[in-house]
């Protein structure tokens, strides 16, 4: 048993924010039903056997149904009646016009927790402005943090917004699981991207919202502390963090540089901030002496933060990650056995589980139907009529 094995969840989602919402609940073992439409899916996130399809839909069934008509509505709402969860991310008049939005399906689920993701939100001026994630990353202030002060605004090199919104929706939805059980009531969550990108920004934000400052792109160096931040090696890039005065000292030591220590500009953590391209400057000239390598077992012998900057090929050669065993082996319907990312949280009773592959179009619509009570006849018939 995992620990959400008791959980039904219904996946209207396309993209992927609500995808890896969803995922996050699968993983834990929750019985998750994907609803596609027959001939396709608009899915943005490649073919069925593609890499990130296969990351983004493990441990979930998959049916095809067809929402517009009325025979594919009656089924929905037989598949809805026994529902926990349903997550969705389509547009307001969509979702009100396939009568699948929350008013509809909470009267015949009144348990239901139905969670909503969209660009903006369900209601204001931009309810129904489409977005992607770096549309977001742009509008939502990331990318005018991001990249040095010389540079254009950059964008991060994940779907940060994306993968924001759906982590943060799925703490959502389990807390909405919780309270129904002191309630026995559903409710409506929901979670936008410009929220989620707003709220990621964190420390960045309340410089803004509490101080009033506007934080401007510091590189790769921090904007509040020094010297934290990339260093090139003799064969690459290492990142240090000893802004501290402890650090600094052990630095410092480590390093052979102990003249920093006696210049008055870098005695105080605001004065290295004030001094940091000095400081900076004097640092990078040692480090490029080395190997990163070398570096790190230096400073990690002196207890100073530090690691090399990995290309993704470095990062799974690491002999931590390597440790920690992050790919998890499935059996994939087209590709056989192939390895996707487990999901990063352990616990020392419950587990989660990576116990199916991403499925083909339309896997499971008769083993689904069949469980709603559908015989052989009526799947049949459902299917000529393109109904699933």
């Amino acid at each position: 048993m995992t620990a959400l094995s008791d959980i039904n969840v219904v996946d209207l989602t396309i993209a992927r924010a609500g995808p890896t919402a969803v995922r996050q609940l699968g993983d834990w073992g929750a019985n998750v039903i994907r609803v596609e439409r027959p001939g396709g899916r608009g899915e943005l996130s490649g073919s069925y056997d593609s890499s990130d399809y296969m990351n983004l839909h493990r441990n979930k069934r998959v049916v095809t149904l067809d929402l517009k008509s009325d025979e594919g509505r009656k089924v929905f709402e037989r598949l809805i009646a026994d529902a926990d969860v349903v997550v969705e991310n389509y547009r307001p008049p969509v979702k009100h016009r396939l009568g699948i939005d929350y008013e509809a399906l909470s009267a015949i689920n009144p348990r239901l927790i139905y969670a909503s993701i969209s660009g903006f939100g369900q209601d204001g001026p931009y309810s129904d402005k489409g977005a992607v994630d770096q549309i977001i990353q742009g509008m939502g202030g990331l990318m005018s943090i991001t990249g040095d002060e010389h540079s254009a605004p950059t964008r991060a090199g994940i779907a940060i917004s994306d993968l924001a919104a759906g982590h943060q929706l799925a703490i959502g939805i389990l807390v909405a699981l919780h309270e129904r059980q002191t309630s026995g009531k559903g409710q409506w969550v929901q979670l936008s991207l410009i929220e989620a990108m707003i709220s990621f920004l964190d420390f960045q934000a309340t410089r803004y919202i509490t101080d009033g400052e506007v934080p401007t792109p510091a590189g790769n160096h921090h904007p509040s502390n020094s010297p934290m931040g990339t260093f090139r090696a003799s064969d690459g890039h290492l990142n240090v963090a000893a802004s501290t005065n402890e650090l600094f000292e052990r630095f410092c030591k480590a390093t052979g540089t102990t003249e920093l220590l006696d210049d008055p500009d870098f005695a105080e953590p605001q004065s290295r901030v004030a001094n940091r391209t000095r400081l900076e400057e004097a640092i990078q000239a040692v480090l490029t002496t080395r190997t990163k390598a070398e570096w790190t077992a230096v400073l990690d012998e002196a207890g100073i933060p530090c690691g090399p900057v990995n290309t993704i090929d470095e990062v799974f050669a690491d002999p931590q990650v390597e440790h920690l065993a992050m790919g998890a082996e499935v059996d994939h319907a087209s590709r056989g056995k192939v390895k996707i990312l487990r999901h990063p949280v352990r616990m020392s009773r419950t587990r989660s589980e990576i116990h199916s592959a991403s499925p083909m179009p339309g896997q499971h619509t008769d083993e689904v139907l069949g469980e709603l009570g559908f015989d052989e006849a009526e799947i049949t018939r459902l299917r000529e009529a393109g109904v699933v």
